[in-house]
């Protein structure tokens, strides 16, 4: 039997991290869990170095690096881009649900690919700024645990190759790899994936909130971005007050259920987390396991509050 790697030190941080971990092994849900007090340095979690595929969690740092090349020059946010159903990437969100071409000035693709996840509008900036690209600027950051290595259709595409186009069958090849630890769909293969760990991916956001990567300019608009997110069904869903701020970015495909950001308390705390899970079994919908990612962030934030 497999067991978690916990960090939080030996004392009432590791209770809370262990508790997390039980809970999420209870619903049969493999993943990671890291959350950091950005101004004490005091954190909790288990597994954090563990590469996950990371599904539209890899969008923040796509926009990171397009938010720098902005800052630079090099790119216009008011450059019009436009986008035909006929030939964009999947998804049910933004463009990428559209029926007729649109054209959709940089900087509003930024916020359709944060806002509501948007996977055509993420594959558009693609073309702007390849993935080649942002590889090399993530390396150049020191951000070697996070891998860009493909356009975010291209998980789509590999779903549908090995399923006959039939993504129940694929979520439940997913589910099975999982267990067996092979990959059928080489987009969940963390040799081939968009990949991060829990660390890397707080260790990104941390910096992006203390103004430690690319520019000043461009950390503030990723901030801003991330705080227009329309999904709080996970890590923000037990973190609803007028006195707390959630900033994020879900990330889901088959059996992956992610999210990270930051919570913001009027007190002055700021705590940093990512939520890496995959589901034990055959689901489209998991709202217990939403529910479980939301309250491991609640009992986190009150455990590293100051």
């Amino acid at each position: 039997m497999r067991h978690p790697v916990y960090v939080g030190g030996d004392g009432a941080l590791l209770d809370v991290a262990e508790a997390i971990a039980a809970d999420w092994a209870a619903l049969g849900v493999r993943g990671s869990f890291l959350a950091r007090n950005l101004d004490t340095g005091e954190q909790l979690g288990f597994d954090v170095e563990e590469m996950v595929p990371l599904a539209s969690v890899v969008k923040v740092p796509l926009a990171l690096v397009v938010l720098d090349r902005i800052a630079a020059g090099a790119l216009d946010p008011a450059h019009p881009v436009t986008l035909d159903p006929a030939r964009s990437s999947v998804g049910h969100t933004g463009l990428a649900a559209f029926r007729y071409p649109a054209t959709v000035a940089v900087g509003d693709l930024l916020l359709q690919m944060l806002a509501v996840s948007d996977n055509a509008a993420a594959d558009a900036l693609l073309d702007l700024v390849p993935v080649a690209d942002v590889e090399a600027r993530l390396r150049a950051w020191g951000c070697g645990d996070i891998r860009m290595r493909h356009r975010l259709n291209h998980m789509y595409e590999c779903a549908a190759g090995a399923a006959a186009h039939d993504f129940s069958l694929a979520l439940e090849l997913a589910v099975r790899d999982e267990r067996a630890g092979r990959h059928t769909i080489a987009t969940l293969d963390p040799a081939y994936a968009n990949v991060g760990s829990a660390a890397a991916l707080v260790a990104l956001v941390r910096r992006v909130w203390c103004d430690e990567i690319s520019v000043p300019g461009a950390t503030a608009e990723l901030r801003r971005l991330m705080g227009l997110q329309v999904f709080t069904h996970r890590l923000a869903s037990e973190l609803r007050a007028d006195t707390l701020r959630w900033s994020g970015k879900t990330g889901t495909f088959l059996h992956l259920r992610h999210e990270i950001g930051v919570v913001e308390a009027e007190s002055g705390d700021r705590v940093a987390m990512a939520a890496l899970t995959r589901a034990g079994r055959c689901a489209g919908l998991a709202p217990d396991v939403d529910l479980a990612i939301g309250v491991a962030g609640r009992e986190a934030f009150e455990a590293l509050r100051r």
